[in-house]
């Protein structure tokens, strides 16, 4: 089980982790001349993401995606491109190069064949993914009950992305499969939240996975998990 790291205050937690991802993102520009991020939606990322496009690092040598996507306009509130857009990719951090996941395609399953060739040019593993966690115990768009779940958490499906329609949620889904997310030199559950903690308790216990999707991160031994929780 892994402590998480508790902060006093979302404005600290928000300085430690952006700093924490400045430095992996750096490590990578300066071993491999490349670097990858993968963020999430949602209102909790926000503040992390305005701090972080202030960072003064090679970001035409990042590159950016998400790790889901409602299926929904750009210029859609509900959008996640669009919440990228307006909190990362400004000021030092416009020059990323940014991958979406939202196509043109009226289903999500008519792009994955397009979004398979968009994803293959990031580096095989991403320097940092950043996941949140829903009070259903959902991560990225690995919602309870949907019914391509098994598709997303099969880690021998050999495609970086799955498209999903949840039953608790409003819109279709574009996420990347479990196998692509663990790809990653680092990755961190960023929540904010008391009844955030209930469930991250909760899916710390045995259960399947199906149930409390969260877990398919939590119990995993592939790719190193950090947790950055306050209230």
């Amino acid at each position: 089980m892994i402590t998480p790291q508790i902060f006093p205050d979302r404005d600290s937690l928000t300085q430690q982790l952006s700093e924490q991802i400045v430095a992996r993102l750096s490590a990578d520009l300066l071993a491999f001349g490349v670097a990858s991020l993968a963020v999430s939606g949602g209102r909790t990322p926000v503040d992390l993401l305005q701090r972080l496009s202030r960072a003064d690092i090679d970001w035409p040598h990042v590159w950016v995606t998400l790790v889901d996507e409602r299926w929904v306009d750009k210029a859609d509130e509900a959008s996640n491109e669009r919440l990228v857009r307006e909190n990362l990719l400004i000021h030092h951090a416009a020059a990323a190069r940014f991958i979406a996941l939202k196509t043109e395609h009226e289903h999500p399953k008519d792009a994955l064949a397009e979004l398979s060739v968009s994803l293959s040019v990031l580096p095989e593993q991403f320097s940092v993914v950043v996941l949140g966690m829903g009070e259903d115990g959902h991560t990225a768009s690995f919602f309870p009950g949907a019914a391509t779940l098994s598709d997303c958490l099969d880690l021998t499906n050999p495609q970086p992305c799955c498209a999903t329609l949840p039953l608790t949620a409003p819109h279709a889904r574009m996420t990347l499969t479990l196998q692509r997310i663990l790809a990653s030199r680092w990755l961190v559950l960023h929540l904010t939240g008391d009844a955030k903690l209930d469930v991250l308790t909760e899916a710390w216990q045995d259960g399947p996975i199906e149930s409390l999707p969260v877990r398919s991160v939590l119990k995993q031994e592939q790719s190193p998990l950090a947790i950055f929780f306050a209230s």
